[in-house]
């Protein structure tokens, strides 16, 4: 099995993030790499991501042992998400989402998390450089800090870390909880929940010991207001479950509330804002309508079919490989050749 290596799109603190294509059906994928001598950290993502089969999960492609420049490479292959992070969507929002979106992402990760729970996994990162979009919505990605419930590595990004995670204790289902809490108020302010801690060590503390809860964005709903109360609980006896926060009303799109700032397709929704009263006159919203959509259609047009990357085929690597020249993995896996599946 062929496949071709695009440029590198991102780094990790243990590996490399390339996009590639697979020569035999031609569909693009993303490409997690390390040398295997320190793959570890690499080849347990790989095992927890081979488990797992969701709608609301990055999908994962399988792995691959190959040799490169003299190096020999362990590659973990993953769907592709051609709309960026979380946070990248946030920047072209213009800084924060509005409530419509906010609902609908909070939704998705929150079902996301309930599927990886329920499977015994605790994600330990969730964040809005975590999660990623593409034309169905919001996905959860990068299980370099997941693990089981039996584990007793600690891990994540200490600015969305749980008190208890912080104090050494318990890092269970409910920390990705309060991760999930700080995520949306990423999405409502387009800042950090901690707004207040210069530096890292002073941030620990306070997430610890103050005794103090990330400050709850005024704009939200009142619905939208409860439901982050019932995530940012410092005792984490007192969070609701994934499962709990699925039946909340914020998450119901069709209640009374919602309704209210809905927008009515994807062409109109950037006229909605929570801060502004909306306009009364029926002429005033018809010509704002038209103007906004019109600009709206320009956008997309422009925008349609343009990835962020380009597929500059001079650029990419064709990697060849027989697995009987290359050496297994440390938990004796089988070589892409044997494995992996694009289909």
């Amino acid at each position: 099995m062929d496949w071709t290596r695009g440029h590198i799109i991102g780094h990790g603190s243990t590996a490399a993030v390339s996009v590639a294509m697979s020569r035999c059906t031609g569909e693009i994928i993303v490409v997690k790499s390390t040398e295997l001598s320190r793959s570890e950290f690499l080849e347990k993502e790989q095992k927890i991501r081979s488990t797992l089969n969701s709608p609301y999960v990055v999908d994962y492609k399988g792995y691959d042992v190959t040799r490169e420049n003299n190096k020999v490479m362990f590659n973990l292959m993953m769907e592709y998400m051609p709309d960026g992070t979380l946070i990248d969507e946030i920047r072209k929002q213009g800084g924060r989402l509005n409530l419509e979106l906010i609902r609908h992402y909070t939704k998705q990760i929150v079902q996301g998390l309930d599927y990886l729970h329920s499977k015994g996994i605790v994600h330990c990162d969730i964040k809005g450089h975590n999660i990623l979009l593409c034309n169905t919505g919001a996905k959860i990605g990068d299980f370099g800090c997941s693990k089981r419930v039996d584990g007793v590595t600690i891990g994540g990004t200490p600015m969305f870390m749980a008190p208890e995670v912080v104090r050494g204790e318990e890092q269970g289902f409910r920390a990705d909880i309060w991760a999930l809490g700080c995520t949306i108020i990423e999405m409502a302010t387009g800042g950090s929940p901690w707004t207040n801690v210069n530096n890292s060590a002073s941030l620990l503390y306070h997430i610890a010991f103050s005794g103090l809860t990330p400050e709850i964005p005024k704009y939200l709903s009142s619905q939208g207001r409860e439901f982050l109360n019932k995530c940012l609980r410092r005792d984490q006896k007192q969070r609701c479950s994934a499962k709990e926060l699925l039946k909340h009303r914020f998450l119901d799109l069709y209640n009374e509330e919602n309704q209210d700032c809905s927008p009515t397709s994807v062409i109109d929704h950037c006229i909605w804002n929570s801060n502004e009263e909306i306009d009364d006159s029926i002429q005033e919203m018809s010509r704002c309508l038209t103007d906004l959509t019109l600009q709206r259609v320009g956008k997309l047009e422009l925008q349609s079919g343009k990835p962020d990357w380009k597929l500059d085929y001079e650029c990419w690597i064709m990697v060849r490989r027989k697995s009987e020249d290359l050496p297994t993995c440390k938990n004796g896996m089988t070589t892409f050749s044997e494995k992996t599946h694009f289909y």
